[in-house]
């Protein structure tokens, strides 16, 4: 999961190398922060939030394949 996050996100940025992704797994549940440099923030927020709820229902449909649940974090 930590991977696909990272993938879309260094997708959407203007600086790729800045993109870190760090993972606290738990036994259900994985909650997964991405943090992107401070001018990429807004393009991985999306406007009214759109693109981080698209990359929530990914991460979401991709963690059920394997039953687990996974939440996603955006530090800024």
């Amino acid at each position: 999961m930590k991977d696909l996050v990272k993938y879309m996100a260094q997708a959407l940025v203007d600086n790729p190398d800045e993109v870190d992704v760090a993972e606290v797994t738990g036994e259900q549940t994985s909650v997964i922060e991405l943090r992107v440099a401070k001018e990429d923030l807004g393009k991985v927020i999306g406007k009214q939030g759109k693109t981080a709820k698209a990359m929530r229902t990914i991460l979401s449909a991709a963690s059920s394949k394997i039953h687990k649940r996974s939440v996603l974090e955006i530090i800024e």
